[in-house]
């Protein structure tokens, strides 16, 4: 038995559905499925999903608040006004202010630019910044990304008179800043038919209906933002990030070009997989660091040398940024370990002062993902007394939810479900943790916190095939909302196993079942190689794409995760180093059984004598347990009765079977060698073993063993006398079989043991505990 790393919770669909769009759509039946579980169940929605018709985008004047936004972005352009554009400094501020600089150079606006220093302002916008604005002549401020929480400098706008239009597109708060404007599909009352746009997607929205036109132009930096902000990427985010891909792979911006060259995926057929970890990081880490004017400069800029130094200063960052994050996280692991311990915290609050706030995020979906409790990352300025933190989540616990029920010790939050910021006192701090805890206590279960593979669907081997990884391909960009398909193998037989990579880490398995075989290969789960019999049965969950190599083509499961449902045998009789195997399996799971108070001794296993258990203990508990059996039992009935005594039995058999004399490659004398010993002793009348025994061994070809052994057997039958090691016959011999002789027993017992369970191959050994283990279940089932 091998038990999978998380939870594979198999999606349920009602199959009519399913069939609805398989016959009106000419649908295969697995894509069918699939739309299905993601929630695209009509005739209609799968069309705009799969764009069986072409797709225009949304009217962007179904935003409220969208007309008046647009007639005071016309009026101060046509009166020459500064305009400002307040933007935030991740990959989705970024891309919005960015989108915004193009657009008010096509307006031929007179603008400028400003995105807060995360370290010296912190997130969204501020008073002081607001005051200067004032300062240098700006008549409208338009916030980009944020600003949906800013009460207090909508306030301040109109005490120094400055208009204010707002585009967010984060959760709003009960009170509603008194803007001039705002612009978000998640305003209370506003009808926008999709709601789940990024603040990027907003700005495209805002630029569509100035310009009266679809900006496709945009599109490039567009999908930047919206994959990188993790927004769902279903209705107009798909249309979005679908286009806005086609429009990076051909894009003539000279600072997304050297982007993408640095990245090393200029050549490359660009995927959502490729903006969300290759040029998503690398924008965030400009303002992650130090201010994420560059990531707007090198979206924006015209100039070849230009862009190309700022794409290599922003990979700079971001190896600087992968730096600290790796040791920041480090110490936050400690510090959950050593004073937080998730078995006592069901929400992980950890901080610490000079953590770098840029990068707190990042760490906390580090914890997140070893400790799978919703966790909290501070960077804590005593001087200032505040401390800045993020959050993430996990399923079951809606933290932007969960904080608005602290809005008294947070004057400052926002955020998603899964996601949110926040800034608060450090006194605060413990409360905080204490309130959290306690909401969590009252809606989460223990089995929430084993983390969840959700499975889309189970496939035979021969469903995997070229055809349908191409019509898997029609459900992409992937992204939150429309996932890349998780596909379950169930119950396959293995071809081969091993280990690859230069350290041996990655794992590389061919499946197979019926006569089909699939390649798959689990990277970094080399460490469970061990841990799969190549003779198992065994579940995997995983995602499948086409294998390039050589000019061949094939299908292969990339390998998430791995289950054995069956007990299995491990077979040790010839392990070289047993105290090593011994000490890799979990101290907590093996348990050593001998049936001989010596083997020990005798296998050099001294150190692991407190461990040992002897198969006649009444404390003896094998149950979901991995045992090492390792000497030969006396009898099969002995090991029948070691595995009676639980009711589910063990996990894992590893058997060695030590045996310090082996009596199977003796010879056992059939019953026609007795015949013709018994023979030859009543011809002789007598006969001298000392002097002679060797002599008559030799003479058979047997050895000197076997005819002791005989004796011994004659002797125990009374078939024989013996004095001073003259063998006489018996004057009147009893009528007895050779089985009623202990010796013989014994003998014939011993070598029955050792075929069994020494010299067996490992299926006859499998077959054996497979059918004892039977056994023992409809024992207990009678029971």
């Amino acid at each position: 038995m091998l038990k999978s790393n998380k939870r594979w919770k198999l999606a349920q669909l009602e199959q009519e559905k399913v069939d609805l769009l398989v016959s009106e759509l000419n649908l295969t039946p697995i894509v069918a499925k699939l739309l299905v579980l993601r929630g695209i169940e009509t005739v209609q929605a799968a069309t705009r999903f799969l764009y069986k018709e072409e797709v225009s985008f949304y009217d962007p004047f179904l935003l409220d608040g969208m007309k008046e936004a647009v007639e005071r972005i016309q009026l101060a352009i046509e009166k020459n006004e500064k305009i400002l554009i307040f933007g935030d400094y991740d990959a989705d501020g970024v891309s919005s202010t960015s989108v915004m600089v193009y657009l008010m150079r096509e307006l031929g606006a007179n603008f400028n630019y400003y995105i807060p220093n995360r370290f010296t302002e912190g997130y969204g916008p501020n008073e002081a910044a607001f005051r200067q604005a004032k300062l240098d002549g700006y008549d409208l401020i338009i916030t980009v990304d944020t600003g949906i929480s800013a009460v207090h400098e909508a306030e301040v706008a109109k005490e120094i008179d400055i208009d204010l239009i707002i585009t967010d597109h984060h959760e709003a708060p009960p009170q509603l800043p008194d803007a001039y404007a705002i612009v978000n599909p998640k305003k209370p009352g506003c009808t926008y038919p999709f709601k789940g746009l990024a603040g990027v997607g907003v700005a495209f929205k805002l630029a569509h209906a100035l310009l009266d036109e679809v900006p496709a132009h945009l599109l490039d930096i567009v999908a930047i933002g919206t994959i990188a902000d993790l927004v769902p990427l279903v209705d107009e985010n798909r249309l979005l990030a679908k286009k806005g891909i086609e429009a990076l792979q051909r894009t003539t911006k000279p600072g997304l070009k050297a982007l993408k060259k640095i990245a090393g995926i200029d050549t490359q057929v660009m995927n959502a997989e490729h903006v969300g970890f290759a040029i998503g990081p690398r924008v965030n880490a400009a303002g992650r660091l130090d201010s994420a004017d560059p990531a707007v400069e090198l979206m924006t800029t015209d100039d070849e040398l230009t862009g190309k130094t700022i794409a290599e200063e922003i990979d700079q960052l971001n190896k600087e940024r992968k730096a600290i994050v790796d040791e920041m996280a480090k110490e936050a692991i400690e510090q959950v370990e050593t004073q937080f311990p998730p078995s006592k915290n069901h929400v992980l609050i950890v901080g610490k002062e000079g953590w770098n706030p840029g990068v707190i995020g990042i760490v906390a979906s580090r914890l997140v993902e070893k400790f799978y409790r919703p966790t909290i990352v501070l960077s804590i300025d005593r001087e200032k007394g505040v401390a800045k933190g993020s959050a993430r989540s996990i399923e079951g616990f809606d933290m932007f939810v969960n904080l608005s029920e602290s809005r008294d010790i947070l004057p400052h939050f926002g955020g998603h479900p899964m996601a949110a910021g926040l800034t608060m006192k450090i006194e605060h701090v413990e409360e905080l943790r204490r309130r959290l805890n306690k909401q969590a206590d009252a809606l989460l279960t223990e089995e929430d916190f084993i983390p969840v593979t959700k499975v889309d669907l189970v496939a035979k081997l021969d469903e995997i095939s070229l055809d349908v990884i191409k019509q898997l391909d029609e459900l992409a960009p992937y992204g939150v909302s429309n996932p890349i398909p998780k596909v379950m193998i169930e119950d396959v037989s293995i071809g081969q196993i091993r280990r690859i990579g230069s350290d041996e880490n990655h794992l590389k398995v061919l499946f197979e079942q019926d006569g089909t075989t699939l390649d798959g290969i689990g990277f970094q789960l080399g460490y469970i190689h061990p841990e799969i019999n190549p003779a198992a049965k065994v579940s995997a969950v995983g995602t499948v794409s086409v294998n390039e190599w050589n000019g061949h083509c094939k299908p292969q499961l990339f390998i998430e995760d791995v289950q054995v449902n069956e007990w299995q045998l491990f077979d040790w009789r010839n392990a070289k180093k047993l105290a090593e195997n011994i000490a890799s399996l979990p101290k907590q799971k093996r348990k050593l059984i001998a049936f001989q108070s010596t083997t020990m001794d005798k296998l050099g296993l001294d150190t692991l004598n407190e461990e040992v258990c002897y198969a006649e203990s009444d404390e003896v508990n094998i149950e979901n347990k991995y045992i090492v059996l390792l000497d030969l039992p006396r009898s099969t009935q002995q090991l029948e009765e070691l595995l009676l005594k639980e009711t589910t039995g063990p996990e894992r058999i590893y058997s060695v079977f030590y045996q310090e004399d082996s009596n199977y490659f003796s010879t056992l004398p059939k019953r026609e060698h007795f015949k013709w010993y018994y023979a030859f002793l009543s011809k002789k009348g007598s006969f001298d073993m000392k002097r002679y025994g060797q002599q008559l061994a030799a003479h058979k070809g047997w050895s000197k063993n076997t005819v002791d052994f005989m004796t011994q057997v004659f002797f125990e039958l009374d078939f024989v006398t013996i004095n001073n090691g003259i063998i006489s016959l018996h004057p009147t011999p009893s009528k007895k079989g050779l089985d009623e002789s202990e010796t013989y027993q014994r003998m014939t017992e011993q070598s029955k043991l050792e075929q069994q369970f020494l010299y067996s191959s490992y299926y006859e050994l499998k077959l054996w505990f497979d059918q004892a283990i039977d056994q023992v279940r409809k024992v207990k089932e009678s029971v």
